[in-house]
């Protein structure tokens, strides 16, 4: 395994990311408190504020394991310091997945971090590097689930509980939708150092449409329905009601 050094400066965190991790907070503590007059907008800012923080930790999973899988130039394009502004799309990687969320309630997964794959040798690495992203989500929604499973909700105010369920419902269909062996998701790219070259040769022109293929598909009535059996099914096992999710996406939408 590669041992890359970077500057100091290339893993300080960023105060943008600092920034929206003070958001989370003290939204969280008005969503906690009751201290908003209105208790959908301290909701919203704090499931979105929040979801942004895992966006950030989404993306910087993969270059964190980029970096130590071979590929040095990660620090100098500013990936390890959480700062959203700093990925290849920005918007694709932030106001998109904000967006959809707002839309649908769908964690739907948005850009990436540019890794210079020729820098990477061996398979697994290269599996591994587009793994990291979606397992970041995975390990997000059972933080949030905890005191659900933990069965730790005693004096948990309702709306921060309907909120943490909202959340989870988020990692969870992003854990789900970034692990889809589509072109262009993380799941393909799990996937793809195991296929013939004749094969990634004769897909690689659909991986830049690979994510409207998924929203389109989530668009249709049926397969929506039954993706969102699935989310539902993996949060009864972990504890969280629909009743709990369905209440927090309706406190979100406060405008509704």
């Amino acid at each position: 395994m590669t041992t890359a050094t970077t500057r100091s400066s290339d893993r300080r965190i960023s105060p943008v990311f600092i920034g929206i991790l003070a958001v989370t907070a003290v939204t969280g503590w008005a969503t906690w408190t009751g201290f908003s007059d209105q208790p959908g907008v301290a909701v919203f800012l704090f499931v979105t504020a929040a979801w942004v923080v895992s966006l950030c930790l989404h993306e910087y999973a993969h270059a964190r394991t980029a970096l130590h899988s071979g590929d040095i130039t990660i620090g100098s394009k500013g990936y390890l310091t959480l700062n959203p502004l700093k990925y290849t799309h920005a918007l694709l990687s932030i106001v998109l997945p904000v967006i959809f969320v707002i839309m649908g309630g769908i964690g739907l997964p948005g850009g990436a971090v540019f890794i210079e794959r020729g820098r990477i040798q061996g398979r697994w690495r290269h599996s591994l590097i587009s793994a990291a992203g979606p397992l970041t989500n995975v390990l997000f929604a059972l933080v949030c689930t905890a005191p659900f499973w933990l069965h730790a909700l005693d004096g948990v105010p309702a709306d921060f509980r309907f909120a943490l369920a909202f959340l989870a419902l988020l990692q969870v269909s992003a854990a789900i939708l970034n692990f889809l062996p589509v072109p262009g998701l993380d799941g393909w790219g799990v996937i793809e150092p195991w296929l013939s070259y004749k094969v990634k040769r004769q897909v690689e022109p659909f991986a830049p449409f690979g994510l409207l293929f998924v929203f389109a598909l989530l668009w249709q009535s049926s397969i929506n329905r039954e993706f969102f059996d699935l989310v539902d099914a993996i949060l009864r096992g972990l504890g969280v009601s629909g009743y709990d999710t369905s209440y927090g996406y309706d406190l979100y939408r406060f405008w509704t």
